[in-house]
């Protein structure tokens, strides 16, 4: 369970928004914080300014009008501002009491203060426990600095305020964990839902059921994809076991047609029943045929495992391809004669090519083979030849059945047939044909018959 991708993609998304949330959080209270200070700051030289400035003028009243201290007391100022009001230096009004709290100068820079600049400052006041944090400000009487006024407030209250600050992202983290918790759900449904069934269909796949369904998913991406790809995957290797079946199936009774043959008239010439010289003779022939019949059957099969292993090897030679053709179709002649199938060549020139001539001469023949397979008696083939710009090709065309446009490219696989033969001569000759550098085509409609062409250059080029 813990390991499964139901578990692990809501616990991945849930970490990562824990850990963007707490990463958040620290950064938003230490920058909340330092806004606060600024502000409490901002506030707090406000404040010592105009108080300070109060002060200074009321001094200066007093000392020109012989008044007594200021009506307005320290007492309403803290009560109005929310701020403690400390003075340090000399008496603002001599011989008169001012109402404000004293502060020693040690709290303070004296001595930045005399030069008018204002201090900010942490301190512990003497009748206070807590830290307060203050801002001194320059108490004048023309040029001459004799005091300060210094306004603090509790430290404490910028922690609260950072407090409240937390309290509302936690808030805010508790919504968007809900939010993620739903989406995690979701997503879990959306993507693991479809892994998990295609997991299952691999499982099906691997026990050799390859009529498996394949979920099908909506719009785009990795996973619609991954279903389009497994969903063909499985397909092909269902069509590739039952080609595969099919093949041996076929093997097994092309190789037994012949062993049969071979047994009979052997069996046939042990017990003296072919005494007859011309039966002896006969039976020695039809021996032959089948025993040429399976050297081809077998030479089909080493031809396609030695391409499919690329353990191939061709040879390179100078090839009179007019001559080549001439003698593949005086191959087929007779049987052309004998089904009344209307057989012309037409050659286009005698190109000179380098290629393997006995490979080209394989995949004329494998052509041939199966265009007489399909053509019925008293259809048409022809072969052609045709020269062109740094190429050359050789074409069979034939009045046979045609090809459905869904099995055309069906056709060029190993062990696909139709009916009868192997299903070996087409895969062989596109495969030779690729070797050579050169490429296999078919042009086909049902009832119209086929054409094959085979483009060859001139000079090697393999792949």
């Amino acid at each position: 369970m813990l390991r499964s991708l139901r578990f692990r993609l809501p616990s991945l998304l849930l970490s990562g928004l824990l850990l963007a949330a707490a990463v958040t959080s620290v950064i938003a209270a230490q920058l909340f914080a330092e806004h606060a200070r600024r502000q409490v700051v901002q506030q707090l030289r406000q404040q010592a300014r105009g108080i300070a400035q109060l002060y200074a003028d009321e001094a200066l009243r007093t000392v020109d009008e012989r008044r007594t201290a200021p009506a307005f007391a320290a007492a309403q100022l803290e009560v109005a501002t929310g701020s403690r009001i400390y003075y340090v230096g000399v008496p603002i009004f001599p011989g008169q009491e001012s109402g404000l709290r004293g502060l020693a100068r040690r709290y303070v820079n004296w001595d930045a203060l005399t030069e008018g600049k204002v201090e900010e400052l942490s301190f512990v006041p003497p009748d206070q426990r807590h830290t307060f944090f203050a801002v001194a400000q320059p108490l004048k009487l023309g040029e001459q600095t004799f005091g300060a006024i210094v306004v603090a407030q509790e430290s404490s209250m910028l922690r609260s305020e950072a407090v409240s600050l937390l309290k509302l992202l936690a808030a805010s983290f508790g919504g968007g964990l809900l939010v993620v918790l739903l989406l995690a759900w979701y997503l879990t449904r959306r993507i693991v839902r479809p892994v998990v069934a295609l997991s299952h269909a691999t499982d099906e796949v691997a026990a050799g059921n390859y009529a498996v369904t394949v979920p099908s998913l909506r719009g785009g991406g990795e996973i619609h994809h991954l279903s389009e790809r497994f969903g063909e995957m499985a397909r092909r290797l269902g069509e590739t076991e039952a080609l595969e079946r099919n093949f041996l199936m076929t093997v097994t009774h092309e190789l037994r047609t012949p062993l049969t043959a071979i047994r009979g008239h052997v069996d046939a010439l042990r017990e003296g029943l072919a005494d007859d010289p011309e039966l002896r003779a006969a039976s020695l022939d039809v021996v032959a045929s089948e025993a040429g019949r399976l050297e081809r059957l077998v030479g089909d099969i080493l031809d396609l495992a030695k391409l499919d292993a690329h353990r191939f090897t061709l040879v390179d030679e100078e090839v009179d391809l007019a001559d080549l053709l001439e003698s593949a179709h005086g191959a087929f002649l007779e049987e052309a004669r004998r089904r009344r199938i209307d057989f012309p060549i037409a050659l286009g020139g005698r190109p000179n090519v380098v290629t393997d001539g006995d490979r080209v001469h394989q995949i004329v023949l494998n052509l041939l083979t199966n265009a007489f397979r399909w053509t019925p008696d008293g259809g048409r083939i022809a072969l052609g030849l045709e020269e062109r710009a740094g190429a050359v090709e050789i074409t069979v065309e034939d009045t046979g059945s045609g090809i459905p446009s869904d099995e055309q490219e069906r056709v060029f696989r190993p062990f696909f047939t139709r009916g009868g033969g192997t299903g070996l001569g087409l895969a062989i000759a596109r495969e030779l044909a690729v070797a050579l550098g050169g490429r296999l085509s078919l042009q086909s409609e049902p009832g119209s018959g086929s054409r094959f062409a085979l483009a060859l250059p001139l000079r090697p080029v393999r792949q």
